[in-house]
């Protein structure tokens, strides 16, 4: 493709970091890198404690196995996100009950949550999509009400904030991704970030295979033993090497990324009276950390002409993700609720080119080809 969808950022120090990392004898997790990267979450946002996992994914389970999930439990999903979002709750044994998504937005819809809540409920599981928060004051209250779990899951959501609090650290639990389609990278990792004290000492056994290994070696204990179920779910330190180098240009990237995502809402914005489609909402509770961009069509006959004019021009867009209620894993499992927001989103939504290095040339073509689109 001329124009690929995203293009990996580096920003020429991470090669530097991962030799430093390997000439220091220790290539395995839990190493100077993974501290400092670990420490810069906390000292910047205000996390009680970070682990770095090797996916979102990773962090997710985690999680799940930190509210001590059982088979019969029932966990809230939006129905529009990624399957890690559900299926670490699925490995648990849980029962998935999806929630639909706002009109003007693809998040978790709070005004459904009372509704969905049984006795038998255990977490609400909210998705800040594109890095926009959900509106969490609510979600808190629901929670707090019904003595519920929440975690957030911020895998878009590095550097953005909810009334002026990050998000990933309101909730009981935050997961993140370095996924090499984020901000800041790793090519593949991920983070857990601990904000209930209940879960502090417990979330660092099972991030290391369920062992006290890390007490061992901070000479709190003689020995280590396994004392709780976990798995592998720390990252070598050449991964935390590369995502160090990152975190050390959050700024310039975050600001640079903020400047596209503003060239195609002011681009796309003048088309006013002629849109046939809508643009991003942010509400007033919320930042934008400049994730995505994307553009909600009037329908998929519409979302897929653009994908293919695009394409036809050598430039990759994409749609995101389709509802998970109605997904082949689990729609005979589903309660036949018909979650129209997020079938709306599924059907609608195309993601534009997004990546630090997007020119000004590149981001121009992209533009006028989809202007030109809708106004024909």
């Amino acid at each position: 493709m001329k124009i690929p969808f995203n293009k990996p950022f580096l920003t020429g120090m991470e090669t530097l970091y991962i030799e430093q990392a390997v000439l220091s004898g220790k290539i395995s997790g839990n190493g100077d890198f993974t501290k400092k990267c670990q420490g810069f979450f906390e000292q910047r946002y205000g996390f009680k404690k970070c682990l770095l996992t090797t996916s979102c994914t990773d962090a997710l389970e985690m999680a799940a196995i930190l509210i001590d999930i059982k088979p019969g439990d029932e966990v809230i999903v939006p129905s529009f996100t990624f399957v890690s979002t559900a299926n670490a709750f699925v490995l648990r044994g849980a029962k998935i009950v999806f929630a639909d998504s706002c009109l003007d937005n693809p998040n978790l819809d709070p005004n459904q949550l009372e509704k969905l809540i049984t006795r038998k409920t255990k977490a609400i599981v909210v998705v800040h999509y594109a890095g926009v928060a959900c509106d969490m004051d609510p979600i808190m209250e629901i929670a707090n009400q019904n003595s519920l779990f929440v975690i957030e899951d911020a895998a878009q959501a590095i550097d953005s904030f909810y009334k002026g609090k990050p998000l990933g650290g309101i909730g009981h639990l935050g997961t993140f991704s370095f996924h090499e389609t984020k901000n800041i990278i790793s090519g593949e990792g991920g983070m857990l970030a601990v904000n209930d004290d209940r879960f502090l000492g417990r979330a660092e056994i099972i991030w290391e295979k369920g062992t006290n290994r890390s007490s061992f070696f901070r000479g709190e204990v003689k020995k280590y033993s396994w004392v709780d179920i976990g798995s592998s779910f720390l990252p070598s330190e050449v991964i935390a090497a590369f995502l160090f180098a990152q975190l050390e240009n959050l700024d310039t990237i975050q600001e640079v990324r903020k400047r596209i995502w503003n060239t195609y809402l002011g681009s796309f914005s003048e088309l006013q009276d002629k849109m046939t489609f809508a643009l991003p909402v942010i509400p007033d509770f919320a930042t934008n950390n400049a994730h995505m961009f994307y553009l909600v069509c009037s329908d998929k006959a519409q979302r897929d002409g653009l994908i293919t004019t695009l394409k036809e021009k050598s430039i990759l867009s994409v749609f995101h993700y389709l509802s998970l209620h109605k997904s082949p894993f689990f729609a005979e499992k589903h309660d036949g609720r018909v979650l129209k927001n997020s079938n709306r989103f599924a059907d609608c939504i195309v993601r534009l080119p997004f990546f630090y290095s997007l020119s000004a040339e590149e981001q121009t073509e992209v533009i006028e080809i989809s202007k030109n689109y809708f106004i024909s």
